[in-house]
């Protein structure tokens, strides 16, 4: 057995289903692409039938199997469809990551009722559903070595950020979800936990990282002196959804280049503090 074949077998995931939604882009295709990498079977959920298929002939084109339902994980009707569709074709899903997700900035005393509500279904009611529509099939792999649930939340949920209307709110909600999911759910084999990313460079952010300097500025205000990439984050949720975290339940991982450890270095203090913070 090569080395790299020996790597890719290490986190067990080897023709276990994996369901990813969000994942015709950013942080969802990037998990995709890890879990398939070490030779999970994948099945693909995104509402953007156009780049969720591109995404599946990417996967083709490298000889990857992957199957792919245009579903929009606010409805539970759609969510029940993909995974009864997903039982009959693939198997009892064995791991479901949790990452489709939209922000809709404003105040709070200006933003719409809708796009506050919009926010919540994407980033925090759907994330739900998808655990209720995959459950039974979780629950089943109990005497099987069990089965994980990975959510993708925010740094946000502990960090409220102004101007970013219920998004701050909503990961805070999926923080506590994945807890109350691990205690209903632990006894049957079935582990949920959290991953809060920091600064990452997706196509959500994209635009942020087009102004003179914003990188860089961006970049110090990491202990790893760098803004992340999609695939920092996927690696975390292949070890997270895999038997080697089979004693992980109901945790967070913060995964943000240790950033939220830099807060005291913004608090100005004369002869110690680095350059260029007064």
């Amino acid at each position: 057995m090569t080395t790299e074949i020996a790597c890719a077998q290490w986190l067990q995931l080897q023709h276990k289903v994996c369901v990813v939604t969000g994942a015709a882009s950013g942080i969802g295709l990037a998990i995709a692409e890890e879990l398939a990498r070490h030779g999970a079977r994948l099945v693909l959920l995104d509402r953007n039938a156009e780049l969720l298929n591109r995404a599946v002939e990417g996967f083709s084109a490298r000889g990857i199997k992957a199957s792919a339902v245009a579903c929009d994980t606010t409805s539970e009707a759609q969510l029940v469809a993909a995974a009864e569709k997903v039982q009959q074709e693939q198997g009892a899903a064995q791991v479901l990551i949790n990452c489709a997700g939209i922000l809709r900035a404003g105040a709070l005393d200006s933003m719409s009722l809708d796009d506050w509500n919009e926010v919540l279904s994407v980033n925090l009611s759907a994330y739900w559903l998808c655990s209720k529509a995959f459950g039974e099939q979780l629950r089943s792999h109990a005497t099987a070595g069990g089965a994980g649930v990975v959510h993708v939340a925010s740094i946000a949920a502990h960090f409220p950020q102004a101007y970013s209307g219920a998004y701050s709110a909503a990961k805070a909600g999926v923080c506590l979800l994945s807890r109350q999911i691990a205690i209903e759910w632990g006894a049957d084999g079935v582990r949920s936990n959290v991953i809060s990313p920091g600064m990452i460079r997706t196509p959500l952010s994209a635009g942020i990282y087009s102004h003179p300097g914003i990188e860089l500025a961006r970049a110090h205000m990491t202990a790893s002196g760098r803004v992340g990439e999609p695939e920092d984050i996927a690696q975390v949720a292949a070890f997270l959804a895999s038997p080697r975290a089979g004693y992980v339940n109901a945790a967070e991982l913060v995964v943000d280049g240790g950033m939220s450890a830099k807060l005291m270095d913004m608090v100005p203090r004369p002869g110690f503090s680095p350059a260029g913070v007064s």
